[in-house]
């Protein structure tokens, strides 16, 4: 019976495993395509050409991952900032209009981006916000803001309150309770917010491209003129890029929270 499971558990892994890198297939094969054109399923020659240009031949590359990685890594620390004390206050507090104020937090979820980006773009016209990176940065907690609040709602929910009244017993404050009773407990959900706000901000193509006028390079910029009538080939290659930066997230996810349960003495998979 053990051989039996384990030879389902491998078939199993295999399966999901294959239907994880059968979208990235297409992409490696086209990004070492040369005269690639239907109804061929492989192309006849191979080149390394895209590969040479977009790290050798075009400077914007290293610009844009720069970009990128910071803008998304700034976004995501400014939504933790945020979201902490809203959450707490949304999940312990009862007071007039905490609906009205839930709606307009989630309302980027809620409401056709086009529609608020337009708003929001007419405002930092105004105040000289545009064609810059911390334009783009305040424009990229837009859509990234909800969902780092909604996984810290859904932490704090589930910590109880008598662990935070004990620690103020023993004469704990408000800073010392936040670092030792209520970060601990938080953590995930701050690790998994985090998650979705880095790759809804390296995402953003739209967004980054109204805000920043063109200016701000980021991966996202670089790459959809490739694909969207361009050089296949180099938008593969960009595609790949762009698809390492998510991967490589979802690796120091899985490395954070397992060396955060193994701290705490849980059994993980």
């Amino acid at each position: 019976m053990k051989k039996q499971s384990k030879i389902i558990y491998y078939i199993i892994i295999s399966i999901l495993l294959l239907a994880f890198l059968l979208p990235f297939l297409p992409l490696v094969i086209n990004s070492f395509a040369y005269d690639f054109r239907w109804p061929r399923v492989i192309p006849s020659n191979a080149t390394s050409r895209a590969f040479k240009y977009v790290f050798y031949g075009n400077s914007n590359t290293y610009e844009a991952i720069f970009n990128t990685l910071f803008i998304a890594t700034s976004v995501v620390f400014i939504d933790v900032f945020l979201a902490v004390p809203a959450a707490f206050s949304l999940v312990r507090y009862e007071f007039k209009g905490k609906f009205i104020i839930k709606m307009i937090l989630f309302a980027p979820i809620i409401i056709p981006s086009f529609t608020a980006i337009m708003g929001m773009y007419v405002v930092f016209v105004k105040i000289g916000l545009t064609e810059s990176t911390y334009g783009v940065i305040l424009a990229h907690i837009l859509p990234t803001l909800p969902y780092m609040i909604k996984a810290l709602m859904v932490s704090y929910g589930t910590l109880d309150t008598a662990l935070e009244e004990q620690a103020a017993v023993l004469g704990a404050g408000f800073i010392s309770k936040f670092i030792y009773v209520s970060l601990p407990h938080i953590l995930p959900g701050i690790v998994a917010g985090a998650s979705l706000a880095f790759l809804i901000s390296i995402s953003q193509y739209f967004l980054t491209l109204l805000v920043g006028g063109g200016k701000i390079i980021t991966i996202s910029i670089v790459m959809f003129p490739f694909i969207s009538g361009g050089d296949n080939t180099i938008g593969s290659v960009y595609g790949l890029l762009f698809s390492l930066f998510s991967i490589i997230n979802l690796v120091l996810i899985d490395f954070v929270l397992r060396k955060y349960y193994q701290k705490r003495n849980f059994k993980i998979i």
